[in-house]
């Protein structure tokens, strides 16, 4: 579960490495952030030669693709990865980077198709 003041891996080519979350979005008072889940960050640590439209301390939109915390699905599986990682969005939702680095969670199929599409496995 990812929760306000987590540091989180970006898991897309837009030129961030590391970003911090500043806000879970979606009802009030929610708190904890899930695979699929809309959250607010902030980046903390940047790749010095991409010439990326995002720079240190820039708010943006992210949506969470793995997650450290065990996740139970209907059947009963259980799905854990080894880091916290988010792929960034602009304002219309759409991936600011144009590649996905890893396996993602098959939550994300739902609402975001376009990022499914785009890496090797989906879990």
């Amino acid at each position: 579960m990812i929760q306000e003041g987590s540091f989180l891996e970006v898991a897309d080519n837009s030129g961030v490495r590391l970003v911090k979350c500043i806000k879970v979005l979606g009802g009030s008072g929610k708190r904890f952030a899930q695979y699929g889940d809309l959250i607010v960050v902030s980046a903390r640590k940047i790749i010095p030669k991409a010439s990326s439209s995002i720079k240190k301390g820039d708010v943006s939109l992210a949506v969470l693709v793995r997650s450290k915390f065990p996740f139970k699905r209907k059947d009963g599986s259980v799905v854990v990865f080894n880091e916290n990682a988010v792929v960034l969005l602009d304002k219309q939702y759409k991936m600011v980077g144009t590649r996905v680095f890893g396996v993602v969670a098959r939550e994300l199929r739902k609402d975001f198709a376009r990022i499914t599409t785009l890496v090797k496995e989906v879990i």
